[in-house]
């Protein structure tokens, strides 16, 4: 199955799991209940390394590959905004 399909048929849970985390926001390095969400979710993805409380309450996942070839390395910010929500929005 392409991967783009297999991406939309999470489209209703993504959605579920970004406003989680939108009404549990977490500021600076004190991001501990967001990293063991993400972790969580990796896990139950199959990722093959999980390291968690670099820096504080950062994590790293290694993804290992099939063959052997080029790294691809994402970075990713987790930490909320300090601000009120002023549209009413979900």
């Amino acid at each position: 199955m392409p991967v783009l399909n297999r991406i939309a048929d999470y489209a209703a849970e993504m959605r579920d799991w970004r406003r989680h985390l939108h009404r549990h926001p977490e500021l600076r390095f004190d991001c501990h209940e967001t990293a063991d969400f993400i972790a969580r979710r990796l896990q139950e993805f199959g990722v093959d390394q999980i390291h968690q409380g670099i820096a504080t309450s950062g994590l790293v996942a290694i993804i290992e590959g099939q063959a052997e070839g080029p790294t691809i390395g994402l970075r990713a910010d987790m930490d909320a905004l300090p601000i009120t929500e002023a549209t009413g929005a979900d």
